[in-house]
This record gives structure tokens, sequence and C-alpha cells, in this order.
């Protein structure tokens, strides 16, 4: 294996595995099927009658717990890209001006191609091939897999039985997550509301350090009601939780705007591995799923095989340099 690295995947996990081999030297390309940056933290943006409105309708916030990760954040809030939000908890921290901020800054000096799906992949003579909906990419001599434990298991399962096995065994949970535009701030007694009948969490997005705009609210679906109406039409959705929302707060007002968003692989199961590494194929997998459902964890599991890849390269060059 060379120094040439292919991610699939380009949230949190592959950013941080693909920053860490680039500085090592390695030419690293990024695909991902997104149009920009955010995964999981992503952020839309809405016009509504003249007034913009944000919201943060994936990850709502970040924990920097981890000595490594809570340096990472002092350096977004040196820069202005992150901050403490103390309404989701004394060691919340929500990226400025909005949550795809942070994984933007981790995308910065990256190959990344964006609106680029993966359909396949396939090793020949020692190298990895990808096939895109567009055409295809490579030889690469090392690919790793940056996404959620189901997606990597229909693309490795015919490359690398153990890894398809433990993403098999890794199932993530569904959410609904549902935004709502009003036309003026609402009478809530807090900025974030939880456990209100079959929603998880509610917030008041549009009061999250940084932010301005209309005034803006992200509703989560617990994992139940989101299983249990997984197929529901997303307007139903809306309807529905919007409904157990302004029901909860005594009011009749409905919302300038309403939009409904199914994340399929919200929630992933913990692990314990921290990041899989086949040095043999050249594969790898790094993902919250591999260590626990946090923004955190995908950053420090993407770190982890990005470590494990780096030793394999420096001790392939000095087994090089003792044969030459």
């Amino acid at each position: 294996m060379s120094n040439s690295v292919a991610i699939v995947g380009a949230g949190v996990s592959g950013l941080a595995c693909a920053q860490i081999l680039h500085d090592q030297g390695c030419r690293v390309t990024l695909f991902d099927k997104g149009r920009r940056a955010g995964g999981r933290a992503s952020t839309r943006e809405q016009l509504i009658d003249g007034a913009l409105y944000r919201f943060d309708f994936g990850a709502q916030y970040f924990t920097p717990r981890h000595p490594d990760f809570a340096a990472q954040a002092q350096v977004w809030a040196q820069r202005g890209l992150a901050a403490p939000w103390p309404a989701a908890g004394d060691d919340a921290w929500v990226g400025v001006p909005d949550m795809a901020a942070v994984v933007a800054d981790l995308a910065r000096g990256l190959e990344v191609h964006w609106s680029s799906h993966v359909q396949s992949i396939a090793r020949r003579a020692g190298s990895w091939t990808l096939t895109l909906t567009e055409g295809s990419a490579g030889p690469f001599d090392a690919l790793v897999l940056a996404m959620p434990a189901e997606q990597v298991a229909a693309l490795a399962g015919a490359q690398d039985f153990m890894l398809a096995r433990r993403a098999v065994q890794s199932p993530s949970r569904p959410c609904w997550a549902v935004m709502l535009a009003f036309s003026a701030p609402l009478p809530a007694e807090a900025d974030v509301l939880r456990d209100i009948g079959p929603i998880a969490w509610a917030a008041r997005d549009s009061a999250k350090p940084g932010r301005d705009g209309g005034e803006a609210w992200v509703l989560h679906a617990s994992s139940a009601w989101s299983v249990a109406n997984l197929d529901l039409a997303a307007e139903a959705v809306a309807e529905q939780l919007t409904i157990a929302f302004m029901t909860h707060l005594g009011l009749v007002s409905q919302p300038v705007g309403s939009r409904a968003h199914r994340w399929r692989y919200a929630l992933s199961s913990p692990g314990s591995d921290g990041a899989y590494w086949n040095a043999q194929l050249g594969l790898g997998a790094c993902g919250d799923w591999l260590l626990a459902p946090r923004l955190e964890c995908a950053w420090l599991s993407g770190r982890m095989l990005a470590g494990r890849i780096a030793e394999e390269l420096a001790q392939q060059g000095v087994r090089a340099a003792s044969q030459g």
C-alpha cells in the first residue's frame, strides 16, 4: 500500500480521518452523496416572507469531553465557529452560525467530491475502485467507509465479511425531525423542552449562540414514535408533531412554515472497537457506531482509524528502507 486513500462519507468521522492522513502526506479523496458539508450535523435555511430561518435539523449540539476534542472545540471557539449552549446542558456546545459550520471547517483544504453517490466498491490487483452514479474513481491503495453501519454493511459485504458482520450487529435507530418557523417568538418556558408526548426534544434554534433571523424550532420525535411511523408521509409527520408541540404550549396559532425530515440512521448503537482496519485489504471503517452515538465519538473514531493507517504506512516505509 502506498498513500492514496479514498474515503466514502464526508461527515465528521470521515473528515477527521482525512485531516490526519492529509497531514501525514497521504493523497486523500472524499466522496459524499450530500450537496454540502454537514451529514447528520446539517443545517437548513429557509426564506419565508422576507425573513430567514435557520434550522439545525440533525445533531443539535456536541459535548467536548475527551481532552483532544475539547481542544478542538476551543480552536473553533477562538475562530468564532463554536460556542457553549447552556440551555442544552453544562457541557453542550453548538456550531456558529450553525452546526454545519464545524463540519465545513473540517473539510477545509481537503478534496471532497459532493453529490457523489458510491454504489459499489471493488478490489482488483491490490487496489480499490469505486463505482459512482456518474462513473468510477480509482484506483486507490486504501479505502475508508465513514458511513452509518447499515450503509457500511451494504458496501463491504462482498469484500470483508468480518466488517459487514460487525456493521450488521450495530443497527441504528431512526428519528423524524420537524422544522417550524414562526412569525413571532413563542411563549415557551425554556429554549429546550424534552419528552412532550411523541416529541423527545424541542429546541428554539434561533436562540442558540450566534443565531439571527426568525423564530425557528426543531422537534425530534422519540425513537419509539419514529420507528412506529417510519413510513408515514412527511406532511403527516409535520402535522402530528406540530399539534403535539402547540398543544403542550397551549397555543392555537400555526407556524408560517413547516417541514419534516426523516433520519433513517439517526442514532447509532454504542460500540467498543473505536475504528476498524483490515491491513491485508487496506480497508477501514470509522464512525460513531464504532464508539458511541455522539458527534465527539465520530470525530475520535476517524482519528483512531487515521492513526492505524498512518502506523501501517510508517511500518511499510521502514520495511522498504531495510530492503533497499
